[in-house]
């Protein structure tokens, strides 16, 4: 278990560098997102091959397809976000993304079967609260609407990803982020040829970022990702998330010089803390059940 939170710590830290390297790259969002799951599906394939692993998705066919169903998602839902952060910029744009853990947590009673608390519907009224106050910031600062909305739909396929890839129990580990990826790889694709043909070129200047996007912050950080939070229960996953908009943040105001209205702070504060409250507040019962057991016994 502990390892597991290591790689799903680790994993979060690298993704809160994605629109800092984003922002070095000269294509649109779409393309970005191409170029990223394409070298971190074959940086993993690779790493797949070299470890001499066996394939396991022929298994279970229904897991398989929930891992594919996961993978589309992904794919929509990296093209959302970085549309959002060409549109809105790094900070805001991963704020709305982050709602896609809370809307897992709100939905875990119903197909996790995990109960819904007060706790939980309070923490889901405060993100809710906080998406005005950025929103409302946003469109008087003349951002555009259009970016918010990819942020919040980043965060509904977010949602759809993180709930079929848990549903793939049989399919863990590496082979679960290769697979991952190939289907979002495959995703965008589809996308790009429809939308301007099979033309996608990397501007000069462009390729280091690619690069590092690709390996280590995709190939890299998906499999510590997948490989972990299938160990992790939902509210661990949400909690732990709000660390991938902290350190966006952070790194977005001392890199790219973002900074946040006051208005918008308080709207981060609701964001991330409304996320937190349902875990902490389940922790607590749980150190309290533990704790009268221990008396009993």
């Amino acid at each position: 278990m502990k390892s597991a939170y290591m790689k799903y710590i680790s994993s979060l830290l690298m993704f809160g560098t994605n629109g800092i390297v984003a922002s070095y790259i000269l294509l649109n969002s779409y393309e970005i997102v191409f170029w990223r799951t394409l070298i971190g599906g074959l940086f993993l394939l690779l790493v797949f091959i070299w470890t001499k692993q066996k394939f396991q998705f022929f298994i279970n066919k229904i897991h398989f397809l929930y891992l594919l169903i996961s993978g589309v998602a992904m794919g929509a839902s990296w093209m959302f976000l970085y549309e959002a952060f060409t549109q809105i910029g790094v900070s805001i744009a991963t704020l709305a993304y982050y709602c896609g853990p809370v809307i897992v947590m709100i939905l875990s009673p119903l197909i996790f079967k995990e109960k819904l608390t007060s706790a939980k519907i309070v923490g889901f009224l405060a993100v809710i609260i906080g998406l005005i106050c950025v929103n409302g910031q946003v469109s008087s600062e003349g951002g555009t609407y259009w970016g918010f909305i990819c942020g919040i739909l980043s965060a509904i396929m977010y949602a759809v990803m993180v709930i079929f890839n848990k549903k793939a129990k049989t399919i863990t580990g590496l082979e679960n982020s290769m697979w991952q990826l190939f289907t979002s790889f495959l995703t965008v694709s589809i996308f790009i040829g429809i939308k301007q043909g099979f033309s996608v070129g990397i501007s000069q200047g462009s390729l280091l970022p690619i690069l590092l996007l690709g390996v280590v912050n995709t190939g890299i950080g998906c499999y510590l990702y997948f490989s972990s939070i299938g160990s992790l229960s939902v509210q661990t996953v949400s909690i732990l998330g709000a660390l991938e908009p902290l350190s966006a943040l952070i790194f977005s105001a001392a890199i790219l010089g973002e900074k946040l209205s006051p208005i918008q702070m308080i709207g981060a504060v609701l964001i991330i803390g409304g996320a937190a409250i349902g875990e902490l507040y389940r922790k607590n019962k749980n150190e309290q059940i533990e704790n009268k057991e221990t008396i009993v016994l």
